[in-house]
């Protein structure tokens, strides 16, 4: 397997400050979550996810069919819909609408999306300045970082570091009140949003039967992004497509409560084309641009593929043990936790990041809490095994695949076994200091060897007893 950041996970795991505010958040997180599906509260709590399994799935397999039916109503609601390979292409079409329009400025919602494909990067490289607008994510771009987490992007930032990246990017004094710190983020961004040109947005779903593309938020800054500015891009993945409106409700009910504990997120939009003629806000021009970037892929899977029904709650990262100890920005893409370690290897190809479906204790608590029900130890299991045949394919990997054949014999002949027992607990203090189980060992705390095994103390304890005379 490739190499892992081991030098990330050392200074995440050496830096208390950092581990505190990654267990607290996700702790917070999930006692909320547990409180909002609790029976009394939404008895059908379970059935609930049954059906967005089944109505995912069902999607999935008819994609194609839906995806042109939410064009159809799209399109005959004033929209446009646009269908991108990539990012590349994704920016292309942004900056191709800005240089149309002589647009300067572009406010963005908080959108997983558009951070897969780097957009702002590629937005800025063609000289258009673009501002997040989320909260997080706007803390997260003056600090030039990637979020650390779906659902709470900048978790594992403080009120002091706040602070500091707004005083050295805004020139304001060094203000840690949490209350004034919103305040002076709020009158940055409202002036943003007032000489936008463009609002670009990403999409929680796509409803085929409506044309309607539903964003779910918190702060209101979504709404902003798309009925201020003139023109509205919405980006999404096409697997956000659900077939009806009567769907939706499945979805909302477990979203909220997956990622915040909330029964109903602040603010739920429904988006369907430009501005009306009776309307007194929206935009002029409304577009849905439709990302693949790797997702048709998938589909040629029937048991990979339903890792496309994430709806990105972010629950499965919060009940990880490995997330919650390594954090955000150790993993190799923006995904990260139990659902990027089955993403990433299927978007990139698994002889990339090949350590990552590893990189999981397989405890199933990511399985247990994911509200559309994806099997995520089961695909982890499967991508384990690609990865071996890929190393095998590659003529990587021989000396471990000996070493657990070497080892298998052993433990189907207990007499040498027993022998090799004797002489490694006499070796084993050395061990840690011997070739490539020296780096095994600096990532562990070794156990001492008891002075006598098992088996030695049941013989010496059935010798000591009593012989009946």
């Amino acid at each position: 397997m490739s190499d892992r950041p081991t030098e990330g996970f050392n200074k995440t795991l050496d830096d208390p400050r950092l581990q505190l505010a990654i267990y607290s958040a996700t702790k917070r997180l999930m006692d909320h979550r547990a409180n909002a599906i609790e029976p009394s509260r939404l008895p059908d709590y379970q059935q609930l996810r049954d059906h967005a399994n089944h109505i995912k799935k069902h999607t999935i397999e008819h994609l194609d069919y839906y995806l042109e039916q939410l064009e159809t109503n799209l399109i005959a609601h004033g929209g446009k819909v646009v269908y991108c390979r990539d990012g590349a292409e994704v920016a292309d079409f942004v900056l191709g609408v800005a240089r149309d329009r002589d647009a300067r400025l572009i406010v963005k919602s908080k959108s997983m999306t558009t951070e897969e494909i780097d957009l702002n990067d590629g937005l800025e490289r063609g000289r258009v300045e673009t501002v997040e607008t989320d909260l997080g994510e706007y803390i997260l771009q003056l600090a030039h970082q990637h979020p650390y987490h779906i659902v709470a992007p900048a978790l594992h930032m403080t009120r002091y570091d706040v602070a500091e990246i707004f005083a050295k990017n805004l020139g304001v004094p060094n203000e840690v009140v949490i209350e004034n710190q919103t305040k002076i983020a709020r009158a940055v961004l409202r002036e943003k949003f007032l000489k936008a040109d463009i609002g670009v947005t990403g999409a929680n779903f796509l409803i085929a039967d409506s044309g309607a593309v539903v964003l779910v938020e918190n702060e209101g800054n979504a709404r902003l992004t798309t009925s201020a500015p003139k023109i509205h891009i919405a980006v999404a993945g096409i697997e956000k497509v659900i077939p009806r409106a009567q769907d939706l409700g499945v979805f909302l009910n477990l979203l909220g409560r997956s990622a915040t504990g909330q029964p109903l997120t602040v603010y739920t939009s429904f988006l369907s084309g430009p501005r009306r003629a009776s309307e007194i806000d929206g935009p002029d021009e409304f577009y849905l641009v439709l990302l693949d970037n790797g997702r048709t892929k998938l589909l040629a899977d029937p048991e990979k593929r339903q890792s496309l029904y994430c709806i990105r709650c972010g629950a499965c990262l919060n009940h990880c043990p490995v997330y919650r100890k390594i954090g955000g920005h150790n993993y190799p893409w923006i995904y990260s936790g139990p659902i990027g370690a089955i993403i990433t290897p299927q978007f990139h190809g698994v002889s990339e990041d090949s350590w990552l479906p590893f990189a999981s204790s397989l405890c199933g608590a990511c399985a247990e809490v994911c509200p559309v029900k994806i099997e995520i130890p089961k695909v982890l299991l499967k991508l384990r095994a690609e990865v071996t045949q890929a190393e095998r394919r590659e003529g990587r990997g021989g000396l471990e695949r000996f070493t657990f054949v070497v080892w298998a014999w052993i433990m189907t002949h207990p007499k040498l076994y027993l022998a090799l027992a004797r002489i490694g607990s006499k070796l084993a203090p050395l061990a840690p200091n011997i070739g490539p189980l020296r780096n095994w060992a600096r990532e562990r705390e070794v156990p001492r060897i008891a002075s006598r095994s098992f088996h030695q103390w049941w013989a010496r304890r059935e010798r000591a007893k009593p012989h009946p005379q």
